[in-house]
């Protein structure tokens, strides 16, 4: 599921949602609009286990969704890795991304994992929907530094970027290895940057289903989207 517009829609809570990928056998999918800006978390901390934005998704917003989709969705146990910053600047590739957010080095005293129903995407989701382009090529795109991705080629082919406001950061899960108060944002420049947590960002809820959950009809299209048995 990359490029600027995969065939990747699937119908979920009677609404339009994305599937970002399979993971162990599990689809993980975004929500296809935003809940709008949100704070990341009211009380100025990057722990996520506690953040005032996982509290409201997996309460009042998870009880607001169907009730036979909330039984689609699964109990999954989020890696929380952080990610190191040189300066000013992401300081790994989106491939060492994967990596470290699925790793244990983490700002002092907050966990190394959460387990729970909605979350937000990991940076290296939006690094490898990317197909690169004609000048910078997928392999290419992943292999850059964070902060090299001005580069169009690499983020007008990440489907993700089109869910960027102009001036409005999308929040992501990750938090800075080196902060108490930072997490790290997908910016309208198509880079990554970090921001205090307590500004508003682009809410997108994303989840993974249940193991047993298969596709059955559909063909992902925005008009046809997949359909869940």
């Amino acid at each position: 599921y990359i490029g600027s517009n995969p065939d990747n829609y699937i119908q979920f809570n009677n609404e339009l949602w994305r599937i970002i990928g399979i993971f162990d056998g599990q689809l993980k999918i975004i929500r296809n609009e935003s809940l709008g800006s949100m704070i990341w978390n009211s009380n100025n901390s990057n722990n996520w286990s506690t953040a005032s934005l996982q509290t409201y998704l997996n309460n009042d917003y998870y009880n607001n969704i169907d009730s036979n989709d909330q039984n689609k969705i699964d109990d999954y146990t989020w890696k929380l890795g952080g990610l190191p910053i040189d300066i000013v600047y992401i300081d790994t590739t989106v491939k060492e991304s994967y990596n470290l957010e699925r790793g244990t080095t983490v700002y002092n005293g907050n966990p190394t994992e959460w387990t729970g129903k909605i979350a937000l995407i990991y940076p290296s989701d939006y690094g490898l929907a990317t197909s690169g382009g004609s000048t910078t090529n997928r392999s290419s795109c992943i292999s850059l530094m964070w902060r090299e991705w001005y580069n169009k080629d690499c983020y007008n082919n990440s489907w993700i970027y089109s869910y960027l406001s102009e001036n409005i950061n999308l929040a992501t899960l990750t938090h800075i290895q080196n902060s108490a108060y930072d997490s790290i944002v997908v910016t309208f420049w198509g880079y990554l940057n970090t921001s205090g947590v307590t500004q508003s960002f682009d809410t997108f809820p994303t989840l993974y289903l249940t193991p047993e959950e298969e596709l059955s009809t559909g063909t992902g299209t925005i008009d046809d989207p997949y359909i869940l048995k």
